[in-house]
């Protein structure tokens, strides 16, 4: 058994041995003739040479040991369905799915544009495109249309599958009025669009344009469609991310890479087996949903499941009742999601048989200590946390316990994830900081496999974006502080740009957010910097709290906010004392969880809050209205 500070030394310093090994996890058609081709930093080629497939990786090469055992369990709350498909359905629904894109003229390098709900044929399409050898870009669900048609014209997309409506919480979310338009404003629209109707939504058809999936799969029921070999660099797909432009980014990922990056990461980090059940209950849209509901479980051989709906409907034990009924042994989720179920009557968390679960790990955003041991005590199984960003497609920092089952600290998502060099540099002249001193969190070149390998597109803004920000160094900026502390562990203190500076002190937002979190009555915060003529700028909370009778008259709120401040008096300083502590019932986020904090700022100081289309409730930024307005 190695140690995890051997495992690592080796993955950075003989990088050709450390993947080559990692490289037999997955099948290649012909070897690759090198395993890295880093001559034009910092740009990375991975396993030169060699050709795949993602899926053959996810689905063909499993079908002669476990055909028979479940790939993908699909759980609609919010339609009452339920289905299973096994290694083997799942390996004729992708080849009718492959057949339908073929001969409607998709083929190698083209684009599929996914708009889609959680349901199966989502998947079907996303494992079709790479079958073939398209690329494909998958917007999240509701999308409006402005935003859509962005990504249109800058995928150009040669066919989109979409579906006539989502669900949530009940209420069908129409899909075909917002692609309509979105393809009424794009300058590049697609040749024709395949549609899935759910009978949830009105579904009227282009002439000529809009195609019926069930009528197009019921004449490829019997197609065998070959995989597509690519070259280990080849595009598997683009998924956007915010810009700071305003100018969504396409994150572009290889194949082969990002094939040795999962099944690495499934079984070093996630420690999912063959033959077991993973449940993520993120959604395809986001790149949790690409790497670990799609792809990385199938590339492993386990069951995933696919989940639509919320975590509360129609109880907040929905969730571990899947975890019961699936034996789902290992599940990823969001500090977000358990903050709702914190909410909801505990005895949820011990109604159903949880024997199967081994490791509950929690990402997407900071994890707070109170909410780490509310669902750890609750669920009696081990809580990992751990960091990454869409750009990298698997974990930065995290505790790989399937290497060594490091102790876990709480607020630190953990240490370097093998293949990642990770420093803190100073903001001011790129100096690598020492242990216990803030940094911006960087990562020397090369990235890993599986990690980002260029913006669509757009080899510049690659460059510019993500290797220039660093003073004096070409590193990869991850746009977050940290602290590393004299173990090695790293804590996230919030994005660069969600520093507050008042008066000449930079506080992360993330520190005091932390400090207000862990005042009794404090259910959830955000805190964000406001401008402010004496001091430049001033930090401002919003507060859910857990009991309303304690902020129920003006004199009672006004307590409330001086309690909270000497919290952070006490544990921060004066300094970090906010000027103001609003109360609010619900905080503004995206459908996915996460805060929208450039919106609440904007607010605050009187500006446009700015693309909302992902937002949750609308209702929640007319609280953050009323609460600047009722002082």
């Amino acid at each position: 058994m190695t140690t995890y500070r051997e495992f690592h030394a080796r993955s950075i310093r003989d990088k050709d041995g450390f993947w080559r090994e990692q490289a037999a996890l997955v099948d290649w058609k012909k070897p690759f003739d090198r395993v890295l081709d880093y001559s034009r930093p910092p740009f990375a080629n991975w396993f030169v040479g060699g050709t795949t497939n993602l899926c053959h990786n996810a689905v063909d090469r499993h079908l002669a040991a476990r055909g028979e055992q479940n790939a993908l369990i699909y759980v609609s709350t919010e339609t009452d369905q339920e289905k299973n498909y096994t290694f083997n359905q799942l390996y004729r629904e992708v080849n009718r799915f492959a057949g339908i894109l073929k001969g409607l003229g998709v083929g190698r390098g083209d684009r599929v544009l996914i708009y889609m709900p959680m349901i199966p044929e989502a998947m079907f399409a996303m494992l079709a495109c790479v079958r073939i050898g398209a690329i494909h870009s998958v917007v999240f669900g509701g999308f409006a249309s402005v935003s859509l048609a962005t990504r249109i014209d800058d995928a150009k997309p040669k066919v989109i599958v979409s579906a006539d409506a989502g669900s949530r919480a009940g209420k069908a979310v129409p899909y075909k009025a917002l692609l309509d338009e979105a393809i009424a404003l794009s300058k590049c629209p697609p040749g024709k669009v395949v549609l899935v109707n759910r009978g949830l939504a009105e579904l009227p058809m282009v002439a000529g344009r809009d195609l019926d999936y069930a009528t197009l799969r019921a004449a490829h029921m019997n197609d065998e469609v070959p995989c597509e070999w690519l070259e280990s660099s080849e595009p598997s797909y683009i998924l956007y991310t915010s810009g700071t432009t305003g100018r969504p980014k396409g994150v572009q990922r290889d194949t082969g890479g990002y094939a040795v990056a999962l099944a690495a990461s499934m079984k070093h980090i996630f420690c999912g087996n063959a033959g077991e059940t993973y449940f993520s209950t993120s959604d395809i849209g986001w790149v949790v949903g690409h790497s670990y509901i799609v792809y990385g479980p199938l590339i492993a051989g386990m069951a995933t499941v696919m989940y639509e709906g919320t975590p509360i409907r129609p109880d907040g034990g929905i969730w571990w009742k899947i975890v019961e009924q699936h034996k789902v042994t290992t599940m990823f989720s969001s500090p977000t999601a358990i903050r709702v179920l914190k909410k909801q009557d505990p005895a949820f968390l011990k109604k159903y048989d949880l024997s199967s679960l081994r490791l509950l790990f929690l990402a997407g955003e900071p994890l707070d200590e109170p909410t780490a041991r509310w669902i750890a005590d609750g669920l009696g199984k081990p809580v990992v946390d751990n960091y990454w960003q869409t750009e990298t497609g698997w974990p930065i920092l995290a505790i790989p316990r399937g290497v060594e089952a490091l102790p876990s600290k709480f607020g630190s998502p953990g240490v370097p994830c093998y293949g990642y060099d990770v420093k803190l540099f100073s903001e001011i002249d790129g100096a690598e900081v020492g242990a216990d001193q803030k940094g911006v969190v960087g990562i020397e070149g090369p990235l890993p496999p599986g990690c980002m390998t260029t913006v669509w597109d757009d080899d510049e803004r690659f460059v510019k974006t993500y290797w220039t920000s660093v003073p004096n160094r070409q590193v990869y900026s991850t746009f977050d502080w940290g602290i590393r502390d004299k173990d090695g562990y790293y804590f996230i203190l919030g994005r660069t740009d969600d520093v507050i500076n008042v008066a000449g002190h930079r506080l992360g937002t993330r520190e005091i957010e932390e400090s207000i979190s862990s005042h009794p009555n404090i259910a959830e915060v955000a805190v964000v910097g406001v401008a402010d003529q004496l001091k430049g700028q001033v930090a401002v909370a919003f507060a859910v709290v857990k009991d309303a009778s304690k902020i129920a008259t003006p004199e009672l709120k006004l307590a409330h906010e001086g309690e909270v401040m000497k919290t952070v008096d006490a544990q921060l300083g004066a300094v970090a004392r906010p000027a103001r502590v609003h109360f609010v019932n619900v905080l503004p986020k995206t459908r996915s969880g996460k805060l929208l904090r450039r919106s609440i700022q904007a607010i605050c100081e009187g500006r446009d809050p700015g693309d909302l289309t992902t937002i949750e409730d609308p209702t929640a930024l007319d609280q953050i209205r009323a609460a600047i307005a009722d002082r």
